[in-house]
């Protein structure tokens, strides 16, 4: 193989990307990477191919090759740096970027497309078809005597390549265009560790002084009789279809499942969404997930809790669960079969136990408090840990890891407080403890629970399923935990976080001026529910 560099005129956006990367690809170029700013194409040629028929693609996709040039592949040899950072998402970039502040030599290590989970196929695309869904269903059906809308049939088709060219952009603007600000190398290929202090990409052998794993996770596939036979999606290629399903079946009813199956109820797909514990979120404080069942059930999906499976099945293109609920037996049957059974961190193909580094049960990397693993040479972060799954963590995590390896720093990781967000309709927003962890560690508890409807916002809107929680410190009143079931609570989340995080009393919370008519407002209206009735005071949080 041989690597090229090809300037080209005409491309003015993310799309032409693609349509270059579709050019190049057509004549059988691999790793392309296209960067419309530039002006460039970067891609690897095998020498049976003439680099004309490359030109001549590009040029019938209608952009004009300007300059071409035969690039250094580095395909073999050894080569030393400072720090190496084995994938290309969240924790990774943090981390590099801040190892680079230390002015070390970097190199980044990525054997897929550059940006990890969060931007390519997790956080971004689910979050913006969520959206559109949300818009979908609102002109379907609004609350608003008076108020006429409605919705045509949903073109997914059109709707996938619009989030497809929002992943490009977003993709080459935090990531693909920071490896030059930064200064740091990209490596292309599988990374194997061979010893301590080597890993192998292709035929080159690179050595560092310290690595950070930040390989992420997949999704998971669950031991159930028949899966094998099943055409299944995963999060991944759900958000590749580009028809809407029928029917819809959800195996796994976390907070990915959950939001996966709205946004497709959303769009118009009858989902029934699987869960083998008692409730939803059983994490969760009782009263979060009975508000959040019954949003889900009124809005007309279904959900089934202490499943246990039987088996899988498929007869033509549809797909059955067969199930045993309270000691009856059911069968759901769908048009497509969702698994969202957790995920798996990606450590199979690294050889860790060539360098020495533990893993635990779940094939996760299991590290320190200074995001160190079992060889002192090695750090992890992100969700190749099993840590809080959200890249905000592994961001967090990744830039604690290079000042600890790189800075000379020898920072604790603080996961004490970690706000989490489900983006369904209404949203569940975490932070701190729950009642019983509380009780657990030892506190004697007080909680208020303040029903949706209390809050004026809701009224407003019409949207009245929903609840606050707050979890306080009898004795000294602080704030350990608030949990919210309401639509913006994601937005909400970050006052209470705060207010854990710093220890704020319940009296703080009263004594605080809060916007009228906003959601935020029920955070202190269920400060004020521990001392008083809220139904029986006026407007605006008195």
């Amino acid at each position: 193989m041989k690597k090229y560099k090809m300037i080209i005129e005409g491309m003015t956006c993310t799309k032409c990307e693609e349509h270059v990367t579709q050019a190049l690809e057509s004549v059988q170029a691999r790793d392309v990477q296209v960067n419309f700013k530039k002006g460039q194409a970067e891609f690897l040629l095998s020498e049976k191919v003439e680099i004309t028929k490359a030109k001549q693609a590009v040029n019938e996709a209608n952009y004009k090759t300007l300059d071409m040039e035969e690039m250094t592949t580095q395909e073999s040899g050894n080569r030393e740096f400072d720090y190496i950072v084995i994938g290309s998402g969240g924790a990774a970039f943090s981390s590099a970027i801040e190892a680079v502040k230390h002015g070390t030599k970097v190199a980044m290590i990525e054997r897929g497309t550059v940006g990890g989970t969060c931007v390519n196929i997790g956080c971004v695309p689910s979050k913006t078809l969520l959206r559109a869904s949300e818009v979908n269903s609102a002109a379907r059906k609004n609350p608003f005597i008076g108020l006429q809308t409605s919705a045509e049939k949903v073109d997914l088709a059109s709707l996938v390549n619009q989030k497809d060219e929002l992943v490009t952009n977003l993709r080459n603007k935090k990531y693909v265009d920071l490896i030059d600000d930064y200064g740091f190398e990209l490596i292309k290929g599988e990374a194997k560790f061979i010893n301590e202090n080597t890993i192998e990409v292709g035929n080159m052998k690179l050595t560092a002084n310290r690595f950070l794993i930040a390989t992420g996770a997949s999704p998971a596939v669950p031991t159930i009789s028949g899966i094998e036979t099943i055409d299944y999606l995963t999060s991944t290629t759900l958000l590749e279809l580009r028809e809407i399903p029928k029917r819809l079946t959800v195996i796994g009813a976390g907070y990915i499942g959950v939001e996966l199956g709205q946004l497709f109820h959303n769009l118009g797909s009858e989902v029934t969404l699987i869960q083998r514990s008692s409730r939803l979120f059983k994490e969760y404080d009782p009263e979060i997930s009975e508000a959040f069942t019954k949003s889900l059930t009124e809005q007309g999906i279904r959900v089934i809790t202490s499943a246990k499976y039987e088996k899988l099945e498929q007869q033509g293109t549809v797909k059955k669960v067969y199930l045993e609920v309270d000691g009856n037996s059911h069968v759901v049957e769908s048009d497509q079969l969702l698994i969202a059974a957790g995920r798996t961190p990606n450590t199979i193909s690294l050889n860790l136990h060539k360098a020495n580094v533990e893993i635990g049960e779940s094939g996760e990397i299991v590290i320190d408090n200074y995001s160190k693993t079992t060889n002192k040479k090695v750090y992890a972060a992100g969700d190749v840990t099993l840590g809080p799954q959200f890249v905000y963590v592994a961001s967090y995590q990744g830039r604690v890891a290079a000042g600890n390896a790189i800075g000379g720093r020898n920072d604790k990781l603080d996961l004490a407080v970690v706000p989490g967000v489900t983006f369904s309709s209404p949203a569940v927003a975490t932070v701190g403890l729950t009642e019983q962890q509380a009780i657990k560690q030892g506190y004697e508890v007080i909680s208020s629970v303040l029903p949706i409807e209390a809050v004026p916002r809701v009224q407003v809107n019409h949207e009245t399923t929903g609840v606050f929680k707050l979890v306080v410190d009898a004795k000294t009143r602080k704030l350990l935990g608030g949990h919210i079931v309401a639509e913006n609570a994601g937005d909400v989340i970050y006052a209470v976080t705060l207010a854990v995080k710093f220890g704020l009393t319940i009296e703080n919370l009263k004594d605080t001026l809060t916007p009228y008519l906003t959601m935020a407002e029920g955070v202190k209206l269920a400060a004020l529910t521990f001392d008083k009735d809220v139904s029986q005071l006026s407007c605006c949080a008195g």
